[in-house]
C-alpha cells in the first residue's frame, strides 16, 4: 500500500513539473516585448488627428498634429514592478515648429500582461499568449466613468469591454509604407444611428483598435467614443459629446 501511495505522489509530482514547464514555455514574457520593445531612448512619431465638437456640439473638427513618444527612464510603478516612463510631445502636422511637452506615461510588462497607465488610468494594452481570437478585458482596472468631463453615457460600462487579437502576423500599409509582422488587437464595436442619419433619435458610437508590429510597437491606434443628442423642443437642435483619436505611425527608431 505503502509503495502505492509513493508511486501515486510521485507521479503527481512528475505530472506537476511538466504542467509548470509546459505554462512557462507557453506564456514567454519576451513575446509582449517584442510588440512593444521597451529601452530608453526609443521614440515613436505619430500623425494624431483629435476630433472635438465645437460651438456646442454642433460642429465637428479635426486638429491635426505631429506626437512623439519618447521612452524616457526607467522607473517603479506604484506597486514596486519594474516600468518605463514614456514622454509625449506635440507640434503642428507639418513638422515646422519646435517640440512642445505634452505630458507622460508609464508602460509596465510584468508576469503575462503590458500595461500603459495614463492619466492615473491603467489599461491592458497587450496580454499572453498572443494567439488569434484570445480575448480578455483590457479596462477592467477603470472606474465606470473614466471621462468625466464628457457629460455622455458612452463610458459607464468600459471596464467590461473585450480586447481581442483579431489578426497576426499581417503585412500593414501604413500610408504607402508596407510593415510586416503586425498585430491588430479589436476593442469595442457599438453604433447607434451612426452616421446621424435620423436627427430625431439619439445616437452614439464607440469603437476602439490598434495595431503593433514587431520589433516597433504601436503603429496604429484608433478611439472614437461619442453621443448624439436629439435636443428635441431645445435651441440649437441635436448635438454631439465626446472624442476621437486616431494615430498612425511616421518615424521611429
Amino acid at each position: 500500500m505503502r509503495a502505492i501511495l509513493s508511486f501515486l505522489l510521485t507521479a503527481f509530482l512528475v505530472s506537476l513539473l511538466v504542467s509548470c514547464e509546459k505554462e512557462t514555455e507557453t506564456y514567454p514574457t519576451e513575446q509582449l516585448l517584442e510588440y512593444m520593445p521597451l529601452e530608453v531612448g526609443k521614440y515613436i512619431t505619430y500623425q494624431l488627428d483629435s476630433t472635438v465638437f465645437t460651438n456646442f456640439g454642433r460642429d465637428e473638427e479635426v486638429h491635426k498634429y505631429q506626437e512623439k513618444n519618447i521612452i524616457d527612464a526607467e522607473i517603479t510603478d506604484a506597486m514596486g514592478r519594474p516600468s518605463y516612463r514614456v514622454l509625449r510631445f506635440l507640434r503642428d502636422s507639418a513638422g515646422t515648429e519646435p517640440w512642445a511637452p505634452a505630458g507622460s506615461y508609464m508602460i509596465t510588462a510584468y508576469g503575462n500582461n503590458l500595461e500603459v497607465m495614463e492619466n492615473n488610468l491603467r489599461f491592458v494594452r497587450l496580454t499572453l499568449p498572443i494567439q488569434l481570437y484570445k480575448t480578455w478585458k483590457g479596462n477592467r482596472f477603470l472606474p465606470e466613468e473614466p471621462y468625466p468631463s464628457y457629460s455622455f453615457n458612452n463610458d459607464f460600462d468600459i471596464h467590461t469591454w473585450d480586447y481581442t487579437y483579431t489578426s497576426l502576423g499581417e503585412t500593414v500599409d501604413l500610408d504607402g509604407t508596407l510593415i510586416d509582422d503586425v498585430i491588430t488587437v479589436d476593442g469595442v464595436y457599438d453604433v447607434i444611428n451612426v452616421p446621424v442619419t435620423d436627427p430625431l433619435n439619439y445616437g452614439s458610437i464607440n469603437y476602439q483598435q490598434e495595431k503593433y508590429a514587431k520589433g516597433i510597437g504601436m503603429i496604429f491606434q484608433e478611439l472614437i467614443m461619442w453621443e448624439y443628442q436629439p435636443n428635441l423642443g431645445g435651441a440649437g437642435g441635436g448635438f454631439k459629446v465626446g472624442f476621437g483619436v486616431r494615430r498612425t505611425m511616421i518615424d521611429h527608431n
